[in-house]
């Protein structure tokens, strides 16, 4: 969140930062990466090791590479993960992209 902007919301500002603690501890959307690069960092061009990481990771789990579910783990539905709206790559042994559309648990 961009705290500078909380400067003009003080009738929301509480319930903001508390709708951002509360994604990041369910890791919803932006949350849900493994290290999520701030905007900010972004645009400066900073990374995060996770480019060092993603060939391993991809061979680990090459249905799910941004979240790693590996294949062999057990038989796994939606609710039983915290991510949402990630690239699936085929096949899907889970089934979390239900319309065929390349991102995962999207409803």
């Amino acid at each position: 969140m961009y705290r500078q902007y909380l400067q003009g919301c003080n009738s929301t500002k509480k319930q903001l930062l508390q709708a951002e603690a509360n994604a990041k501890s369910k890791k919803l959307e932006f949350w849900n990466q493994s290290q999520p690069v701030m905007p900010w960092d972004f645009r400066r061009g900073k990374k995060t090791t996770q480019a060092t990481n993603t060939r391993s990771q991809t061979q680990q789990c090459p249905s799910y590479p941004d979240i790693c579910v590996p294949p062999n783990s057990a038989d796994l539905n939606c609710p039983d993960i915290p991510y949402r709206r990630f690239k699936v790559v085929p096949p899907d042994p889970h089934g979390f992209d239900r319309d065929g559309d390349g991102v995962g648990c999207e409803r």
